[in-house]
């Protein structure tokens, strides 16, 4: 059999100690050896049992995944998990817990995904007519067509198709960095009344909305549709704009940019331009390059605290937040301990007074969301007065609204801003 797997090791080395213990013992009686043929019957099978299950679910998702390739080429053909079950010669809740342990999505979903791609590919490629495309992308009729596509996209094929070849007029509140960096200028901007505008994205010309002045908000112009975060929909209801306009809702978190902005590319109709590829990997070029000239002050410690009118937040590690993934991720610079403590995978922690004087770091960045008034009494604290940072003269002021932002632009004036502060 050649080597073979024996989990839990605990156990089977039990079994392996009975035996040597009946094989010292003096009895020789049947029934001694009867049990002792009993212990090695049972480590043969707990032996046997792992492997060959092990080998069989390997064959298992080998014929899982040919049927996989299988959805791939021959996508327009009916499909049913069944049938889709009985070629991988699997059953079929197994078959479905497989395919999505393997792709993240059930079957059938999964085969909407290849659909509805294909459909975008001839919107944006053909003049074909709506009933001829779903035809061609697999799908029955045109009126399930219809219905599948807003639901996966958020617009209807028309839509899409104009959005893809026209000048669109768009909204997309807190999402104008993405707009921007992919060429293309917001209709409108958001604006909150304690933050301003986001400045740094050059887009003074464009009529501001104040999202926080009332509870429902009339746009001064007529967006073709409007694109929110998953930020967006847990801080304001849908309700929130008086006229109804064609919504998309993000799916995903903020801090996976990059399939931010591929969703960003594929709504406005560049999502098969080579720009959403260039934007990542000008990035990262940009982090790589910025990563190296820190190299020498790596050691030392960094963080960023959010200073408002509720308390001192503490931002948090290399998976979360506006800051962690381009701070401790992207440029490699280490966190303070209280980074990992206290926020224990969250965005942020707000600081008690004591924790903030256990805060030690070398280097510490900061935004404020207080009067200048306000800032002075904080100044003048003998907790801020004893931070060593502060009395190293390595306390960083920065932006707001770049820092709260998880835009590609705002990501890149972080990376600014450190380099200018500390390389």
């Amino acid at each position: 059999m050649g080597e073979v797997e024996c989990e839990p090791f605990s156990q089977c080395l039990e079994l392996i100690e009975t035996l040597f213990k009946h094989s010292l013992s003096e009895a020789n009686d049947e029934l001694s050896m009867i049990d002792q043929n009993i212990c090695f019957q049972e480590l043969l099978r707990m032996i046997l049992r792992q492997n060959l299950t092990a080998s069989h679910a390997q064959s298992s998702r080998d014929a899982v995944e040919a049927t996989i390739d299988q959805l791939r080429r021959d996508y327009r053909s009916e499909w049913s998990v069944s049938q889709l079950a009985e070629m991988a010669d699997v059953g079929r809740w197994q078959y479905t817990r497989l395919f999505k342990e393997m792709t993240g999505q059930v079957p059938l979903q999964y085969l909407s995904g290849i659909r509805i791609d294909q459909a975008k590919h001839l919107l944006q490629e053909t003049d074909d007519r709506l009933f001829d495309i779903a035809q061609n992308a697999g799908f029955g009729n045109e009126f399930y067509f219809n219905r599948r596509f807003k639901q996966s996209v958020g617009l209807s094929p028309g839509q899409y198709r104009r959005h893809y070849r026209e000048d669109i007029r768009v909204f997309a509140p807190f999402l104008e960095d993405f707009l921007v960096t992919l060429g293309v200028t917001p209709i409108l901007q958001c604006s909150i009344s304690n933050w301003g505008k986001q400045s740094y994205l050059g887009l003074e010309h464009i009529p501001a909305v104040d999202l926080f002045v009332t509870q429902t908000v009339q746009l001064p112009l007529k967006p073709d549709f409007i694109i929110v975060d998953v930020g967006f929909q847990e801080k304001w209801d849908q309700n929130l704009f008086e006229e109804k306009f064609p919504l998309y809702k993000m799916s995903n978190q903020g801090e996976d940019w990059q399939e931010t902005l591929r969703t960003m590319a594929d709504l406005i109709g560049r999502g098969k331009s080579a720009k959403v590829v260039d934007i990542i990997s000008d990035y990262e070029h940009k982090a790589d390059a910025a990563r190296k000239k820190l190299r020498s002050i790596r050691h030392q410690t960094t963080v960023f605290l959010r200073v408002n009118a509720q308390g001192i937040l503490l931002y948090g590690g290399p998976d979360k937040s506006y800051t962690g993934p381009v701070l401790y991720k992207d440029l490699e610079l280490t966190p303070h301990p209280l980074v990992h403590q206290l926020t224990n995978n969250a965005r942020f922690a707000e600081l008690t007074v004591e924790q903030l004087a256990q805060l030690d770091a070398d280097n510490l960045f900061v935004t404020f969301e207080i009067s200048d008034h306000e800032k002075k009494k904080l100044f003048a604290s003998s907790v801020w007065q004893s931070l060593s940072a502060v009395r190293s003269n390595r306390v960083f002021e920065v932006d707001f609204l770049s820092w709260m932002n998880y835009g590609v632009l705002s990501h890149g004036k972080k990376i600014d801003d450190v380099l200018r502060a500390l390389a």
